[in-house]
């Protein structure tokens, strides 16, 4: 699933490239099961400008000159891409043809993603952004730590719970956990402010450092171009259970927390 970066990534992108462009068609192939319908999307985009493009959490706004927002959520395999217009593939689900002849495309293979147009002063009532935990790009460290210690909960679970802190999910909280020296099952409580601090600083770098990489692709990922990231090749634990750690040379083991796998290092890791 797309996490904070690869969205982040995506919604750069598109701000660079479709800001101020229309929406002068609107081609629906077939929309996802929780899209909204196209009978009552359509109208609410179609002649509309594009006038930025941003994140919030896990989610894609794309703005529009009306007060209205197109949201994108991309789920397991949900693509957002801007390039030259072509004819409909397998798996879009919407295409907005814009005036300067391009093409906006939302395909999804899997279609648990979907897309629906919030009218001016909507966004700020849906219930999922409205539980949606602070940023951790723009949130200090030691406020988030806050949010975390004294909590009687494995500290992964709390890093994937996106109403303590949005946008983060199994890589990155791997990741983090990993750089700042914490056991993914250590109970939040056990971790003490000073290291609550160590692992969101961590966090931050991990994530800026995912964004300058252009994300992660490990199956579906691209960003707005159709380009694929680079970050997998940095991950030191992700996804390489069985494998050597890259700063002790232990072998690394995996767990399951709040129903996710862990990968970890034994070592560097030691559980309190």
């Amino acid at each position: 699933m797309p996490e904070l970066p690869e969205v982040e990534v995506i919604a750069r992108g598109l701000n660079a490239s479709v800001t101020g462009r229309t929406i002068e068609s609107v081609e629906v192939p077939g929309l996802t099961r929780l899209s909204e319908s196209e009978e009552t999307l359509v109208p609410k985009v179609l002649g509309r400008t594009v006038t930025r493009v941003r994140r919030r959490a896990k989610v894609l706004l794309v703005e529009l000159d009306n007060g209205s927002t197109l949201a994108f959520h991309l789920k397991m395999t949900g693509r957002v891409v801007h390039g030259p217009r072509r004819a409909a593939e397998k798996h879009d689900r919407i295409l907005f043809h814009l005036d300067d002849g391009s093409l906006l495309s939302f395909a999804d293979m899997r279609k648990f993603g979907y897309v629906r147009c919030f009218g001016p002063g909507e966004l700020d009532c849906w219930d999922f952004l409205c539980k949606a935990g602070p940023e951790p790009l723009e949130t200090a460290p030691e406020l988030l730590a806050e949010r975390v210690t004294g909590r009687n909960c494995a500290i992964k679970a709390l890093l994937l719970n996106q109403s303590v802190v949005a946008g983060v999910g199994n890589i990155y909280a791997d990741e983090s956990l990993f750089r700042a020296g914490i056991n993914p099952e250590t109970r939040g409580s056990r971790v003490g402010r000073e290291r609550a601090v160590k692992l969101f600083t961590e966090l931050r770098a991990v994530l800026e450092q995912a964004i300058a990489e252009n994300g992660s692709s490990i199956s579906d990922y691209v960003n707005a171009h159709g380009d694929a990231g680079a970050f997998q090749n940095s991950f030191n634990v992700y996804g390489r259970k069985g494998q050597p750690c890259k700063r002790c040379g232990g072998t690394l083991r995996a767990v399951t927390v709040a129903g996710r796998t862990s990968t970890f290092c034994p070592q560097c890791q030691r559980r309190r």
